[in-house]
């Protein structure tokens, strides 16, 4: 048993353990190129979340990892087969529900590992803490942690580089031949402003991209994955240990 991860435990050991956050990984399912599992973001979540929870716990941090929720927001992606749509509403009922219970314990330090671009929670977490003004709500984007042309060197952000070799690291099994993966190339807008970032719209996935992803993977392998992985824990781990350790009354100097 890890006695960080909360799906490993035992009410043996928690009717006495007491914990000062609670990390909850949220990924997505959804089609990843032609080469990869539509758990792509479950299964980098479930990894990520542990590796750093173990981190963090070696250090003197009492962080307990709930489990991953697996549906995430893919509207823009409705017709593409079998990628399961959550709403943002939806995940605010849910986050809710659970500050809920979170509260009530006395575990008032709460952290989402996003694990999907589509997701994003800080309107929820700004309206959940007024709802739960004891709480401290932090949320973060594993995949923004780290400097990723220090790793790969194709760019993308769906079943690109990083993430297939990740997934080659981690999951090898579920990874088709990078012969049979498409090249994952992008359309870009035709208005300016969504092309020049300072404007947004969402994308219309399968008119974006013929593969369903968007970066080029051909220079995957799990060495890149491996080492991208190590450093993406120890740097997500050391935020848990960081928010364990914070003041709730001296945040800022």
């Amino acid at each position: 048993m890890r006695p960080y991860i909360l799906a490993e435990n035992n009410w043996k050991n928690l009717k006495t353990e007491r914990f000062e956050l609670a990390v909850l990984p949220w990924g997505a399912t959804e089609a990843h190129n032609y080469h990869m599992p539509y758990g792509t973001d479950v299964y980098e979540a479930d990894s990520i979340a542990a590796g750093a929870g173990k981190y963090a716990w070696e250090n003197g941090g009492k962080v307990i990892i709930l489990p991953t929720i697996p549906f995430g927001v893919n509207t823009g992606q409705h017709d593409i087969y079998l990628d399961i749509n959550m709403n943002p509403s939806t995940q605010f009922a849910i986050l809710k529900d659970i500050l809920t219970v979170l509260d009530r314990q006395g575990i008032h330090k709460f952290l989402i590992l996003n694990s999907h671009g589509g997701n994003d929670f800080k309107s929820m977490l700004r309206e959940l803490g007024l709802i739960f003004p004891k709480m401290l709500l932090f949320t973060c984007n594993w995949f923004q942690a780290l400097d990723k042309s220090k790793y790969f060197e194709e760019e993308g952000d769906h079943a690109d580089e990083m993430e297939t070799s990740l997934i080659m690291y981690l999951h090898p099994e579920l990874v088709l031949p990078l012969e049979e993966a498409g090249d994952g190339k992008e359309k870009k807008s035709v208005i300016p402003g969504l092309r020049e970032k300072w404007a947004w719209s969402e994308r219309k996935w399968s008119q974006v991209s013929e593969d369903t992803g968007i970066g080029n993977p051909y220079k995957s392998n799990a060495d890149k994955g491996k080492r991208f992985f190590e450093d993406v824990c120890l740097k997500v781990g050391q935020l848990m240990l960081d928010i364990c350790h914070a003041d709730s009354k001296a945040l800022y100097r």
